[in-house]
């Protein structure tokens, strides 16, 4: 068997002590022997001095030729001074020149079992990682900082997007978070490595384990898949237990809501205990929201990534799995002012921006309801605006319900037989006309004449609106500061996208 300076350079205890000064470290290593003055050096032989040598002692120089001529693989000595000269005569040799702070001996029974038993370093390690998780259900986080010490290498783990859930990584970006494989990618000097954890009904990875091995440690990498599959097993472990307690959790906190929405008198004691219990103020003005998507999105999994998203656009509300979706609720002790309400709107509004990137998802917003009774009425308010926002793409899937009274209203009017022949020719200046007018000017109404909120619906530059609204006034000869003409605009809007089924 036959291994590289490098890779020995990788055990742990070379890692730790070892320095190299000189020498090609990719050299083979066929066998590794303590320096005796009366035998010869073979081919591929590390030669290990176990005594200390004066740094100007000749016999190093001599030594290094015997290695080179003999066709060597290097010279480990222990830690002390050695002339510039005899590093200079190493180079030139292309001798792996080697000092140590541990003991040479020891070193030495390292390499030699490494060169007898390959196998053994890779075993050691997938024990190492076996023993310190155990048996014991361990969070993710504390997963990866065992690993990481083992390894003593950066360690993390990705979601199935690709985001940091725990550890660091500096190219996290290279897992390819689609491949249901283990995963090996070359970086410069480096190797990453990439392990699946499975769920038990899916194929496709719910995390990523991933760790990059770098400068020694790289060489090092075949030995690093299997303790990765070991601590992946713990991460399993993990997901498998905290899913049993998220679903239950979620049936319990589901089953509470339904009770309060089904409520036509004063709650109970006893469900107001269950309420208290779950940290639910039942007092108060509540605002209800309601976030719908596909009934295929698990909604247990993604309720944390909803909360988060929420949480930082700075809403602070319950937020419950509820049929294809989430029910939740905002409250406040004081009745919320417009200013409150339309400011909390418009954080909602900015939230829904952010889960659409992930999730197809149309959120409705009610309005404030004091009490325990009155959560039940804004809820039910927020679901009609989701319901209705589904179909309003041009609003960014979002609709407060201070909007829907209109909406409906808009709607049974642009339903008429002689409305819609009307739209079309009010509108007609604009098809055909590149940036696509009608979408920017249905969403310009509906934003209210935001300019902000237009281009963050469409996804463009407020510039780019700015120049489109402009056209739009030309090509049409309108003033859209006059209320009448965009009140006729909305409603030609509304009644051509219904009538061709148009979904920017």
């Amino acid at each position: 068997m036959t291994i590289s300076v490098h890779r020995l350079l990788a055990v742990p205890d070379w890692r730790e002590s070892v320095r190299v000064l000189a020498g090609d470290v990719d050299r083979l290593v066929r066998l590794a022997r303590p320096m005796a003055h009366d035998r010869s050096i073979e081919p591929g032989e590390l030669v290990v001095v176990v005594q200390p040598i004066p740094a100007t002692d000749w016999r190093v120089d001599a030594l290094l030729r015997r290695i080179a001529d003999a066709g060597g693989a290097g010279l480990l000595l222990p830690e002390g001074g050695l002339l510039e000269s005899t590093r200079l005569l190493a180079e030139r040799l292309n001798v792996a020149l080697l000092t140590s702070t541990a003991a040479p001996l020891d070193l030495l029974i390292s390499a030699r079992m490494l060169l007898a038993a390959p196998a053994l370093d890779r075993a050691d390690l997938v024990l190492a990682v076996h023993d310190a998780l155990g048996a014991r259900v361990r969070p993710p986080e504390e997963v990866v900082t065992t690993l990481h010490d083992l390894l003593d290498a950066p360690v993390a783990l990705l979601d199935d997007s690709g985001a940091l859930i725990a550890g660091e990584l500096p190219h996290a970006t290279e897992v390819r978070v689609h491949e249901p494989v283990p995963q090996r990618t070359r970086l410069g000097e480096g190797v990453l490595l990439a392990h699946p954890v499975l769920l038990l009904d899916t194929t496709r990875p719910a995390l990523w384990l991933a760790t990059e091995l770098a400068d020694r440690s790289a060489a090092r990498a075949d030995v690093v898949p299997p303790a990765l599959s070991v601590a992946a097993a713990a991460v399993q472990r993990w997901l498998l237990t905290n899913r049993i307690e998220l679903e239950r959790d979620a049936r319990s906190r589901a089953a509470l809501l339904a009770d309060l929405l089904r409520l036509d008198d004063e709650p109970t004691a006893d469900l107001r205990r269950r309420a208290a219990d779950a940290g639910w103020s039942l007092g108060g003005w509540h605002i209800g929201i309601r976030i719908g998507t596909q009934s295929a999105v698990d909604t247990v999994a993604r309720s944390r990534e909803v909360e988060r998203v929420l949480r930082a656009e700075g809403v602070g509300a319950v937020v419950v799995e509820h049929g294809d979706g989430w029910t939740g609720w905002a409250t406040s002790e004081q009745e919320p002012t417009a200013d409150r309400v339309r400011s909390l709107a418009a954080q909602l509004r900015a939230a829904t921006r952010e889960l659409r990137r992930t999730l197809d998802v149309h959120v409705g917003v009610g309005r404030p309801h004091p009490q325990a009774e009155g959560l039940a009425t804004t809820i039910a308010e927020a679901t009609d605006a989701a319901r209705m926002a589904r179909t309003r793409p041009e609003s960014g899937r979002f609709l407060h319900v201070d909007q829907l009274g209109m909406a409906q209203l808009l709607l049974e009017w642009t339903r008429t037989d002689t409305f819609e022949p009307a739209a079309r020719t009010l509108i007609a200046p604009l098809r055909g006309q590149p940036g696509d007018l009608i979408r920017t000017l249905a969403a310009y109404l509906d934003a209210e004449s935001s300019i902000a909120e237009t281009a963050a619906v469409l996804g463009v530059h407020r510039n780019t609106v700015a120049a489109r609204i402009e056209r739009i006034e030309r090509l049409l000869a309108v003033d859209l500061g006059h209320r009448d003409e965009r009140l006729a605009l909305h409603l030609a809007c509304r009644a051509v996208t219904l009538a061709e089924g148009w979904d920017p």
